[in-house]
């Protein structure tokens, strides 16, 4: 089956960036950080269960995340994620080479219009 060109991977530390971004608004458990970057992103933006739990545990080990047991709001015991001080510092210094990188792709794009 053909890829949907509107649906397109995210750059490497995109997930990441947009998980730990979601956590420092507030605490959430994975299918409401799905649910939250959908509807934020105007639904631009789909994150695949698939690739949400590894990356989540991923940022586990690296600590910049805590996750505790919780109840769901249909009842159901879940994870809640909460983002720790090494992960607020971690996802300042993503933005900050974001950024840059971004300003990099639009002057490109800006030339090639030229």
């Amino acid at each position: 089956m053909a890829k949907d060109p509107k649906h397109r991977d995210l750059f490497p530390g995109a997930l990441e960036i947009m998980i730990l971004q979601s956590l420092r608004r507030k605490p959430m458990h994975g299918y409401a950080l799905v649910k939250h970057i959908k509807q934020v992103s105007d639904d631009l933006l789909q994150v695949e269960e698939g690739s949400l739990y590894p990356a989540l545990q991923r940022m586990l080990k690296e600590g910049w995340l805590e996750a505790e047991t919780g109840t769901s709001a249909k009842g159901r015991p879940t994870r809640i994620y909460r983002l720790t001080p090494a992960g607020i510092h971690h996802l300042e210094s993503e933005v900050v080479s974001f950024e840059r990188m971004f300003t990099g792709f639009s002057r490109v794009l800006a030339a090639a219009k030229a």
